[in-house]
Parts: C-alpha cells; structure tokens; sequence
C-alpha cells in the first residue's frame, strides 16, 4: 500500500524470493555466508538503500540508480573492496534481478559489499587489505512506512560519529551501531526517532536520514562537514526546493538550541522518503500539524519519484526491458 500524502496507512514488507549472491541468482534462502565471515564478524561491509516507484502508467522505475551505485562505489573505495562489478554491471544486474523477481509493486533494493574471507597467506586479525570481497543483492516489496501526519523526534545523547573516526560519508554497516543505539533510547522514552547531534553539539542527522528544518521561509540543513551522509534524497530535495519551489536552501551548522526556534522540520532519506518532524523533545512545531513547506516538498517528491515531473525523468531508470 503506497503512503501518498494524507495518507497515513504504511506498507507491508515482502522479501523477493529471488538474490544476486556472489556471481549468480540464488534462491533467497541459500543466500548464506559463514559465521568467520570478516564482515560479520568486524562490521567491515558497505550498501545502499535504494528505491523502486510504479508510475502512473504502471512502469517500475528505480530512483536515482546511477548515483546510489556511485556512493557505493566510494564507499567500497574507503573500506578497499575490490572485484565489484564496474557501475553498467552492477546496474544491469539490479535490473535484472528486479525482472527475475517479478517486481510489480515499489520495491526496496540493498546491495551490500562485504569483507569476505582472509586470503591464503594473511595473518589472523582485523584488517581490509588481504581479505577478498563478496556482494549481494536483494530486493523486497516495500512501500512507504512512515506516516504522512509526521513524528516525534528526541535528541539523542549519542553523537553521532564524527568523520575522522568512521567515514561519514560511507554507509558502513558497522557504523549503525551508533544509530541503533540513539534509535533505542528514543523509542523508549516514548518518540519515533531521534535526531543526532555531532560532536560539536551541532545538528549531524537522524539515524538513518538527513535533517530539513525551516526558518522563516528558508530551507535550511547542515553541511556535510558536520558529519553526515552526503544524502541522494537530501540532494534531490535541495534540488527540487530550488528549482520547482523557488526556496531558498542554505547549508549552515544549526545549533542544539536553534532546534527550539525553528518553523518546520522534516527528515529525509531513502527509505523515510520525506517524513514530517511535529516535535523536538518537549518543542511542538505544528500546533495545526504538517508545515505548508514540508508538505509542498513531500508532496513534489513523491510527484517526482513516481515520473509525474517530466524535468527529472533522467532519474528514472525503467526496469522493463
């Protein structure tokens, strides 16, 4: 079920049966690796999220698969996993395994590279050089999951991990422990998700989404020197609020207590899409509910993804042949 706006129904999640799993298509239930897997033993794995929309004329397309497949390609560049296929390959492969899978409804992609195995000759220990690399890829039926009304936002104790300890850049799995645990903490004390701060003090990102907030018409969101992951939504967002809505968008440092003065606030990511923030910690935002700036741009970002704004079809890539 497809969460459109001022619908707060969310989708039900449906793995595909179908996995791209080192060289060839398994069935999704022989996808398995050793428990002295160095990824799974180290954190040393690398992926990305990516979405699949249906258009309006029933046609999946998969949003923004050159880009996602180049920050995987950075992030595999950093943690030294080599072997990948090269980018047309890799987006051939996706295409195919979607096809395989009989995708027909949005779906949900997550190719991850992983640390494999030690290479004959190299010393027991954790290391990236002289371990070789694997790759999977799988697919599932995955519509909108958060709610159109918006949500409630702590913030978090935990800093977010600062660049020169873990690249920020990079989607590191091992680097999800940091969000798992502000996660945690802020779903027991009663809020949705939680908003990071770095370790500055200023606003880093939500934990697994980059952060919008509003102030006085202007659209604003850190820069990715606080620490954040140079988003694909948050690209696509600053891309939309300039071009479609005529905002005004400035990438600044915004401080822990500039949270308690802001109009609006939204989070951003492939897998929330455009999610309303109603309240920081004890701050309600909306009084009336969602932001009329919020609102516009998941609006035209829904729009967007699903081939309605003929400007943006090039981020589009059509899974039929």
């Amino acid at each position: 079920m497809t969460d459109m706006p001022g619908n707060t129904q969310v989708s039900q999640r449906k793995p595909h049966p179908w996995v791209y799993f080192d060289g060839q298509v398994v069935a999704a239930a022989e996808a398995l690796i050793p428990v002295t897997t160095q990824a799974f033993n180290y954190g040393t794995a690398v992926f990305e999220g990516i979405r699949a929309y249906v258009a309006s004329s029933g046609e999946l397309n998969v949003f923004r698969l050159d880009d996602h497949l180049k920050r995987l390609e950075n992030s595999a560049r950093l943690l030294q996993l080599e072997n990948l296929p090269r980018r047309a390959e890799m987006k051939a492969i996706i295409l195919d395994l979607l096809r395989r899978n009989e995708a027909s409804t949005e779906s949900y992609i997550r190719p991850l590279a992983y640390k494999k195995a030690l290479m004959p000759g190299v010393g027991f220990g954790v290391k990236l050089s002289g371990v070789s690399t694997g790759l999977v890829i799988n697919t599932l039926a995955m519509g909108a999951y958060m709610p159109a009304g918006g949500i409630r936002c702590a913030i978090s104790s935990w800093r977010r991990i600062p660049d020169v300890s873990l690249p920020a850049r990079a989607k590191i799995t091992g680097s999800y422990a940091n969000s798992a645990l502000a996660m945690e903490s802020a779903q027991r004390n009663g809020f949705d998700d939680a908003l990071m701060l770095n370790v500055h003090g200023n606003l880093a990102e939500s934990t697994t989404s980059n952060v919008f907030v509003v102030k006085d018409g202007c659209l604003i969101t850190p820069p990715l020197s606080a620490h954040i992951l140079e988003g694909i939504t948050r690209d696509s967002v600053i891309t939309l609020a300039r071009e479609e809505l005529g905002l005004k968008v400035v990438e600044r440092d915004i401080s822990f207590s500039e949270l308690f003065s802001v109009d609006e606030c939204f989070l951003a990511g492939t897998g929330v899409e455009i999610v309303p923030v109603t309240q920081i910690d004890h701050y309600v935002l909306q009084e009336s509910g969602v932001g009329e700036i919020s609102a516009a741009i998941r609006r035209l970002y829904l729009e967007t993804v699903r081939g309605l704004n003929s400007k943006y079809t090039h981020w589009l890539s059509p899974v039929s042949n």
